[in-house]
């Protein structure tokens, strides 16, 4: 099997988030008090470094099931995401 047919593209993707996928988005739906906080609940919560946190959220946005998971995160973050490219 080559590569191109082990991993499907994002549009092709089918079935429920992973609990995983929904904690990303779930931490990143609430707000925080600093930046500390929510890097340590990244950390205890979903077991993985903040670096790849922000690496696997920003692969979730572009998700449909992550839309249809959590709408209003998934938009704001679209927004802010695009905001920042357009300032570069």
């Amino acid at each position: 099997m080559g590569r191109a047919e082990e991993v499907a593209p994002v549009t092709e993707r089918v079935g429920a988030l992973s609990e995983r996928e929904r904690g990303i988005l779930d931490v990143a739906g609430r707000s925080w008090p600093t930046v500390g906080a929510k890097e340590r609940v990244v950390r205890e919560r979903l077991g993985i470094s903040p670096h790849l946190y922000y690496q696997l959220l920003n692969a979730l946005l572009d998700d449909p099931r992550a839309l249809a998971h959590a709408p209003a995160t998934v938009n704001r973050l679209r927004r802010l995401r695009e905001a920042r490219r357009a300032n570069r």
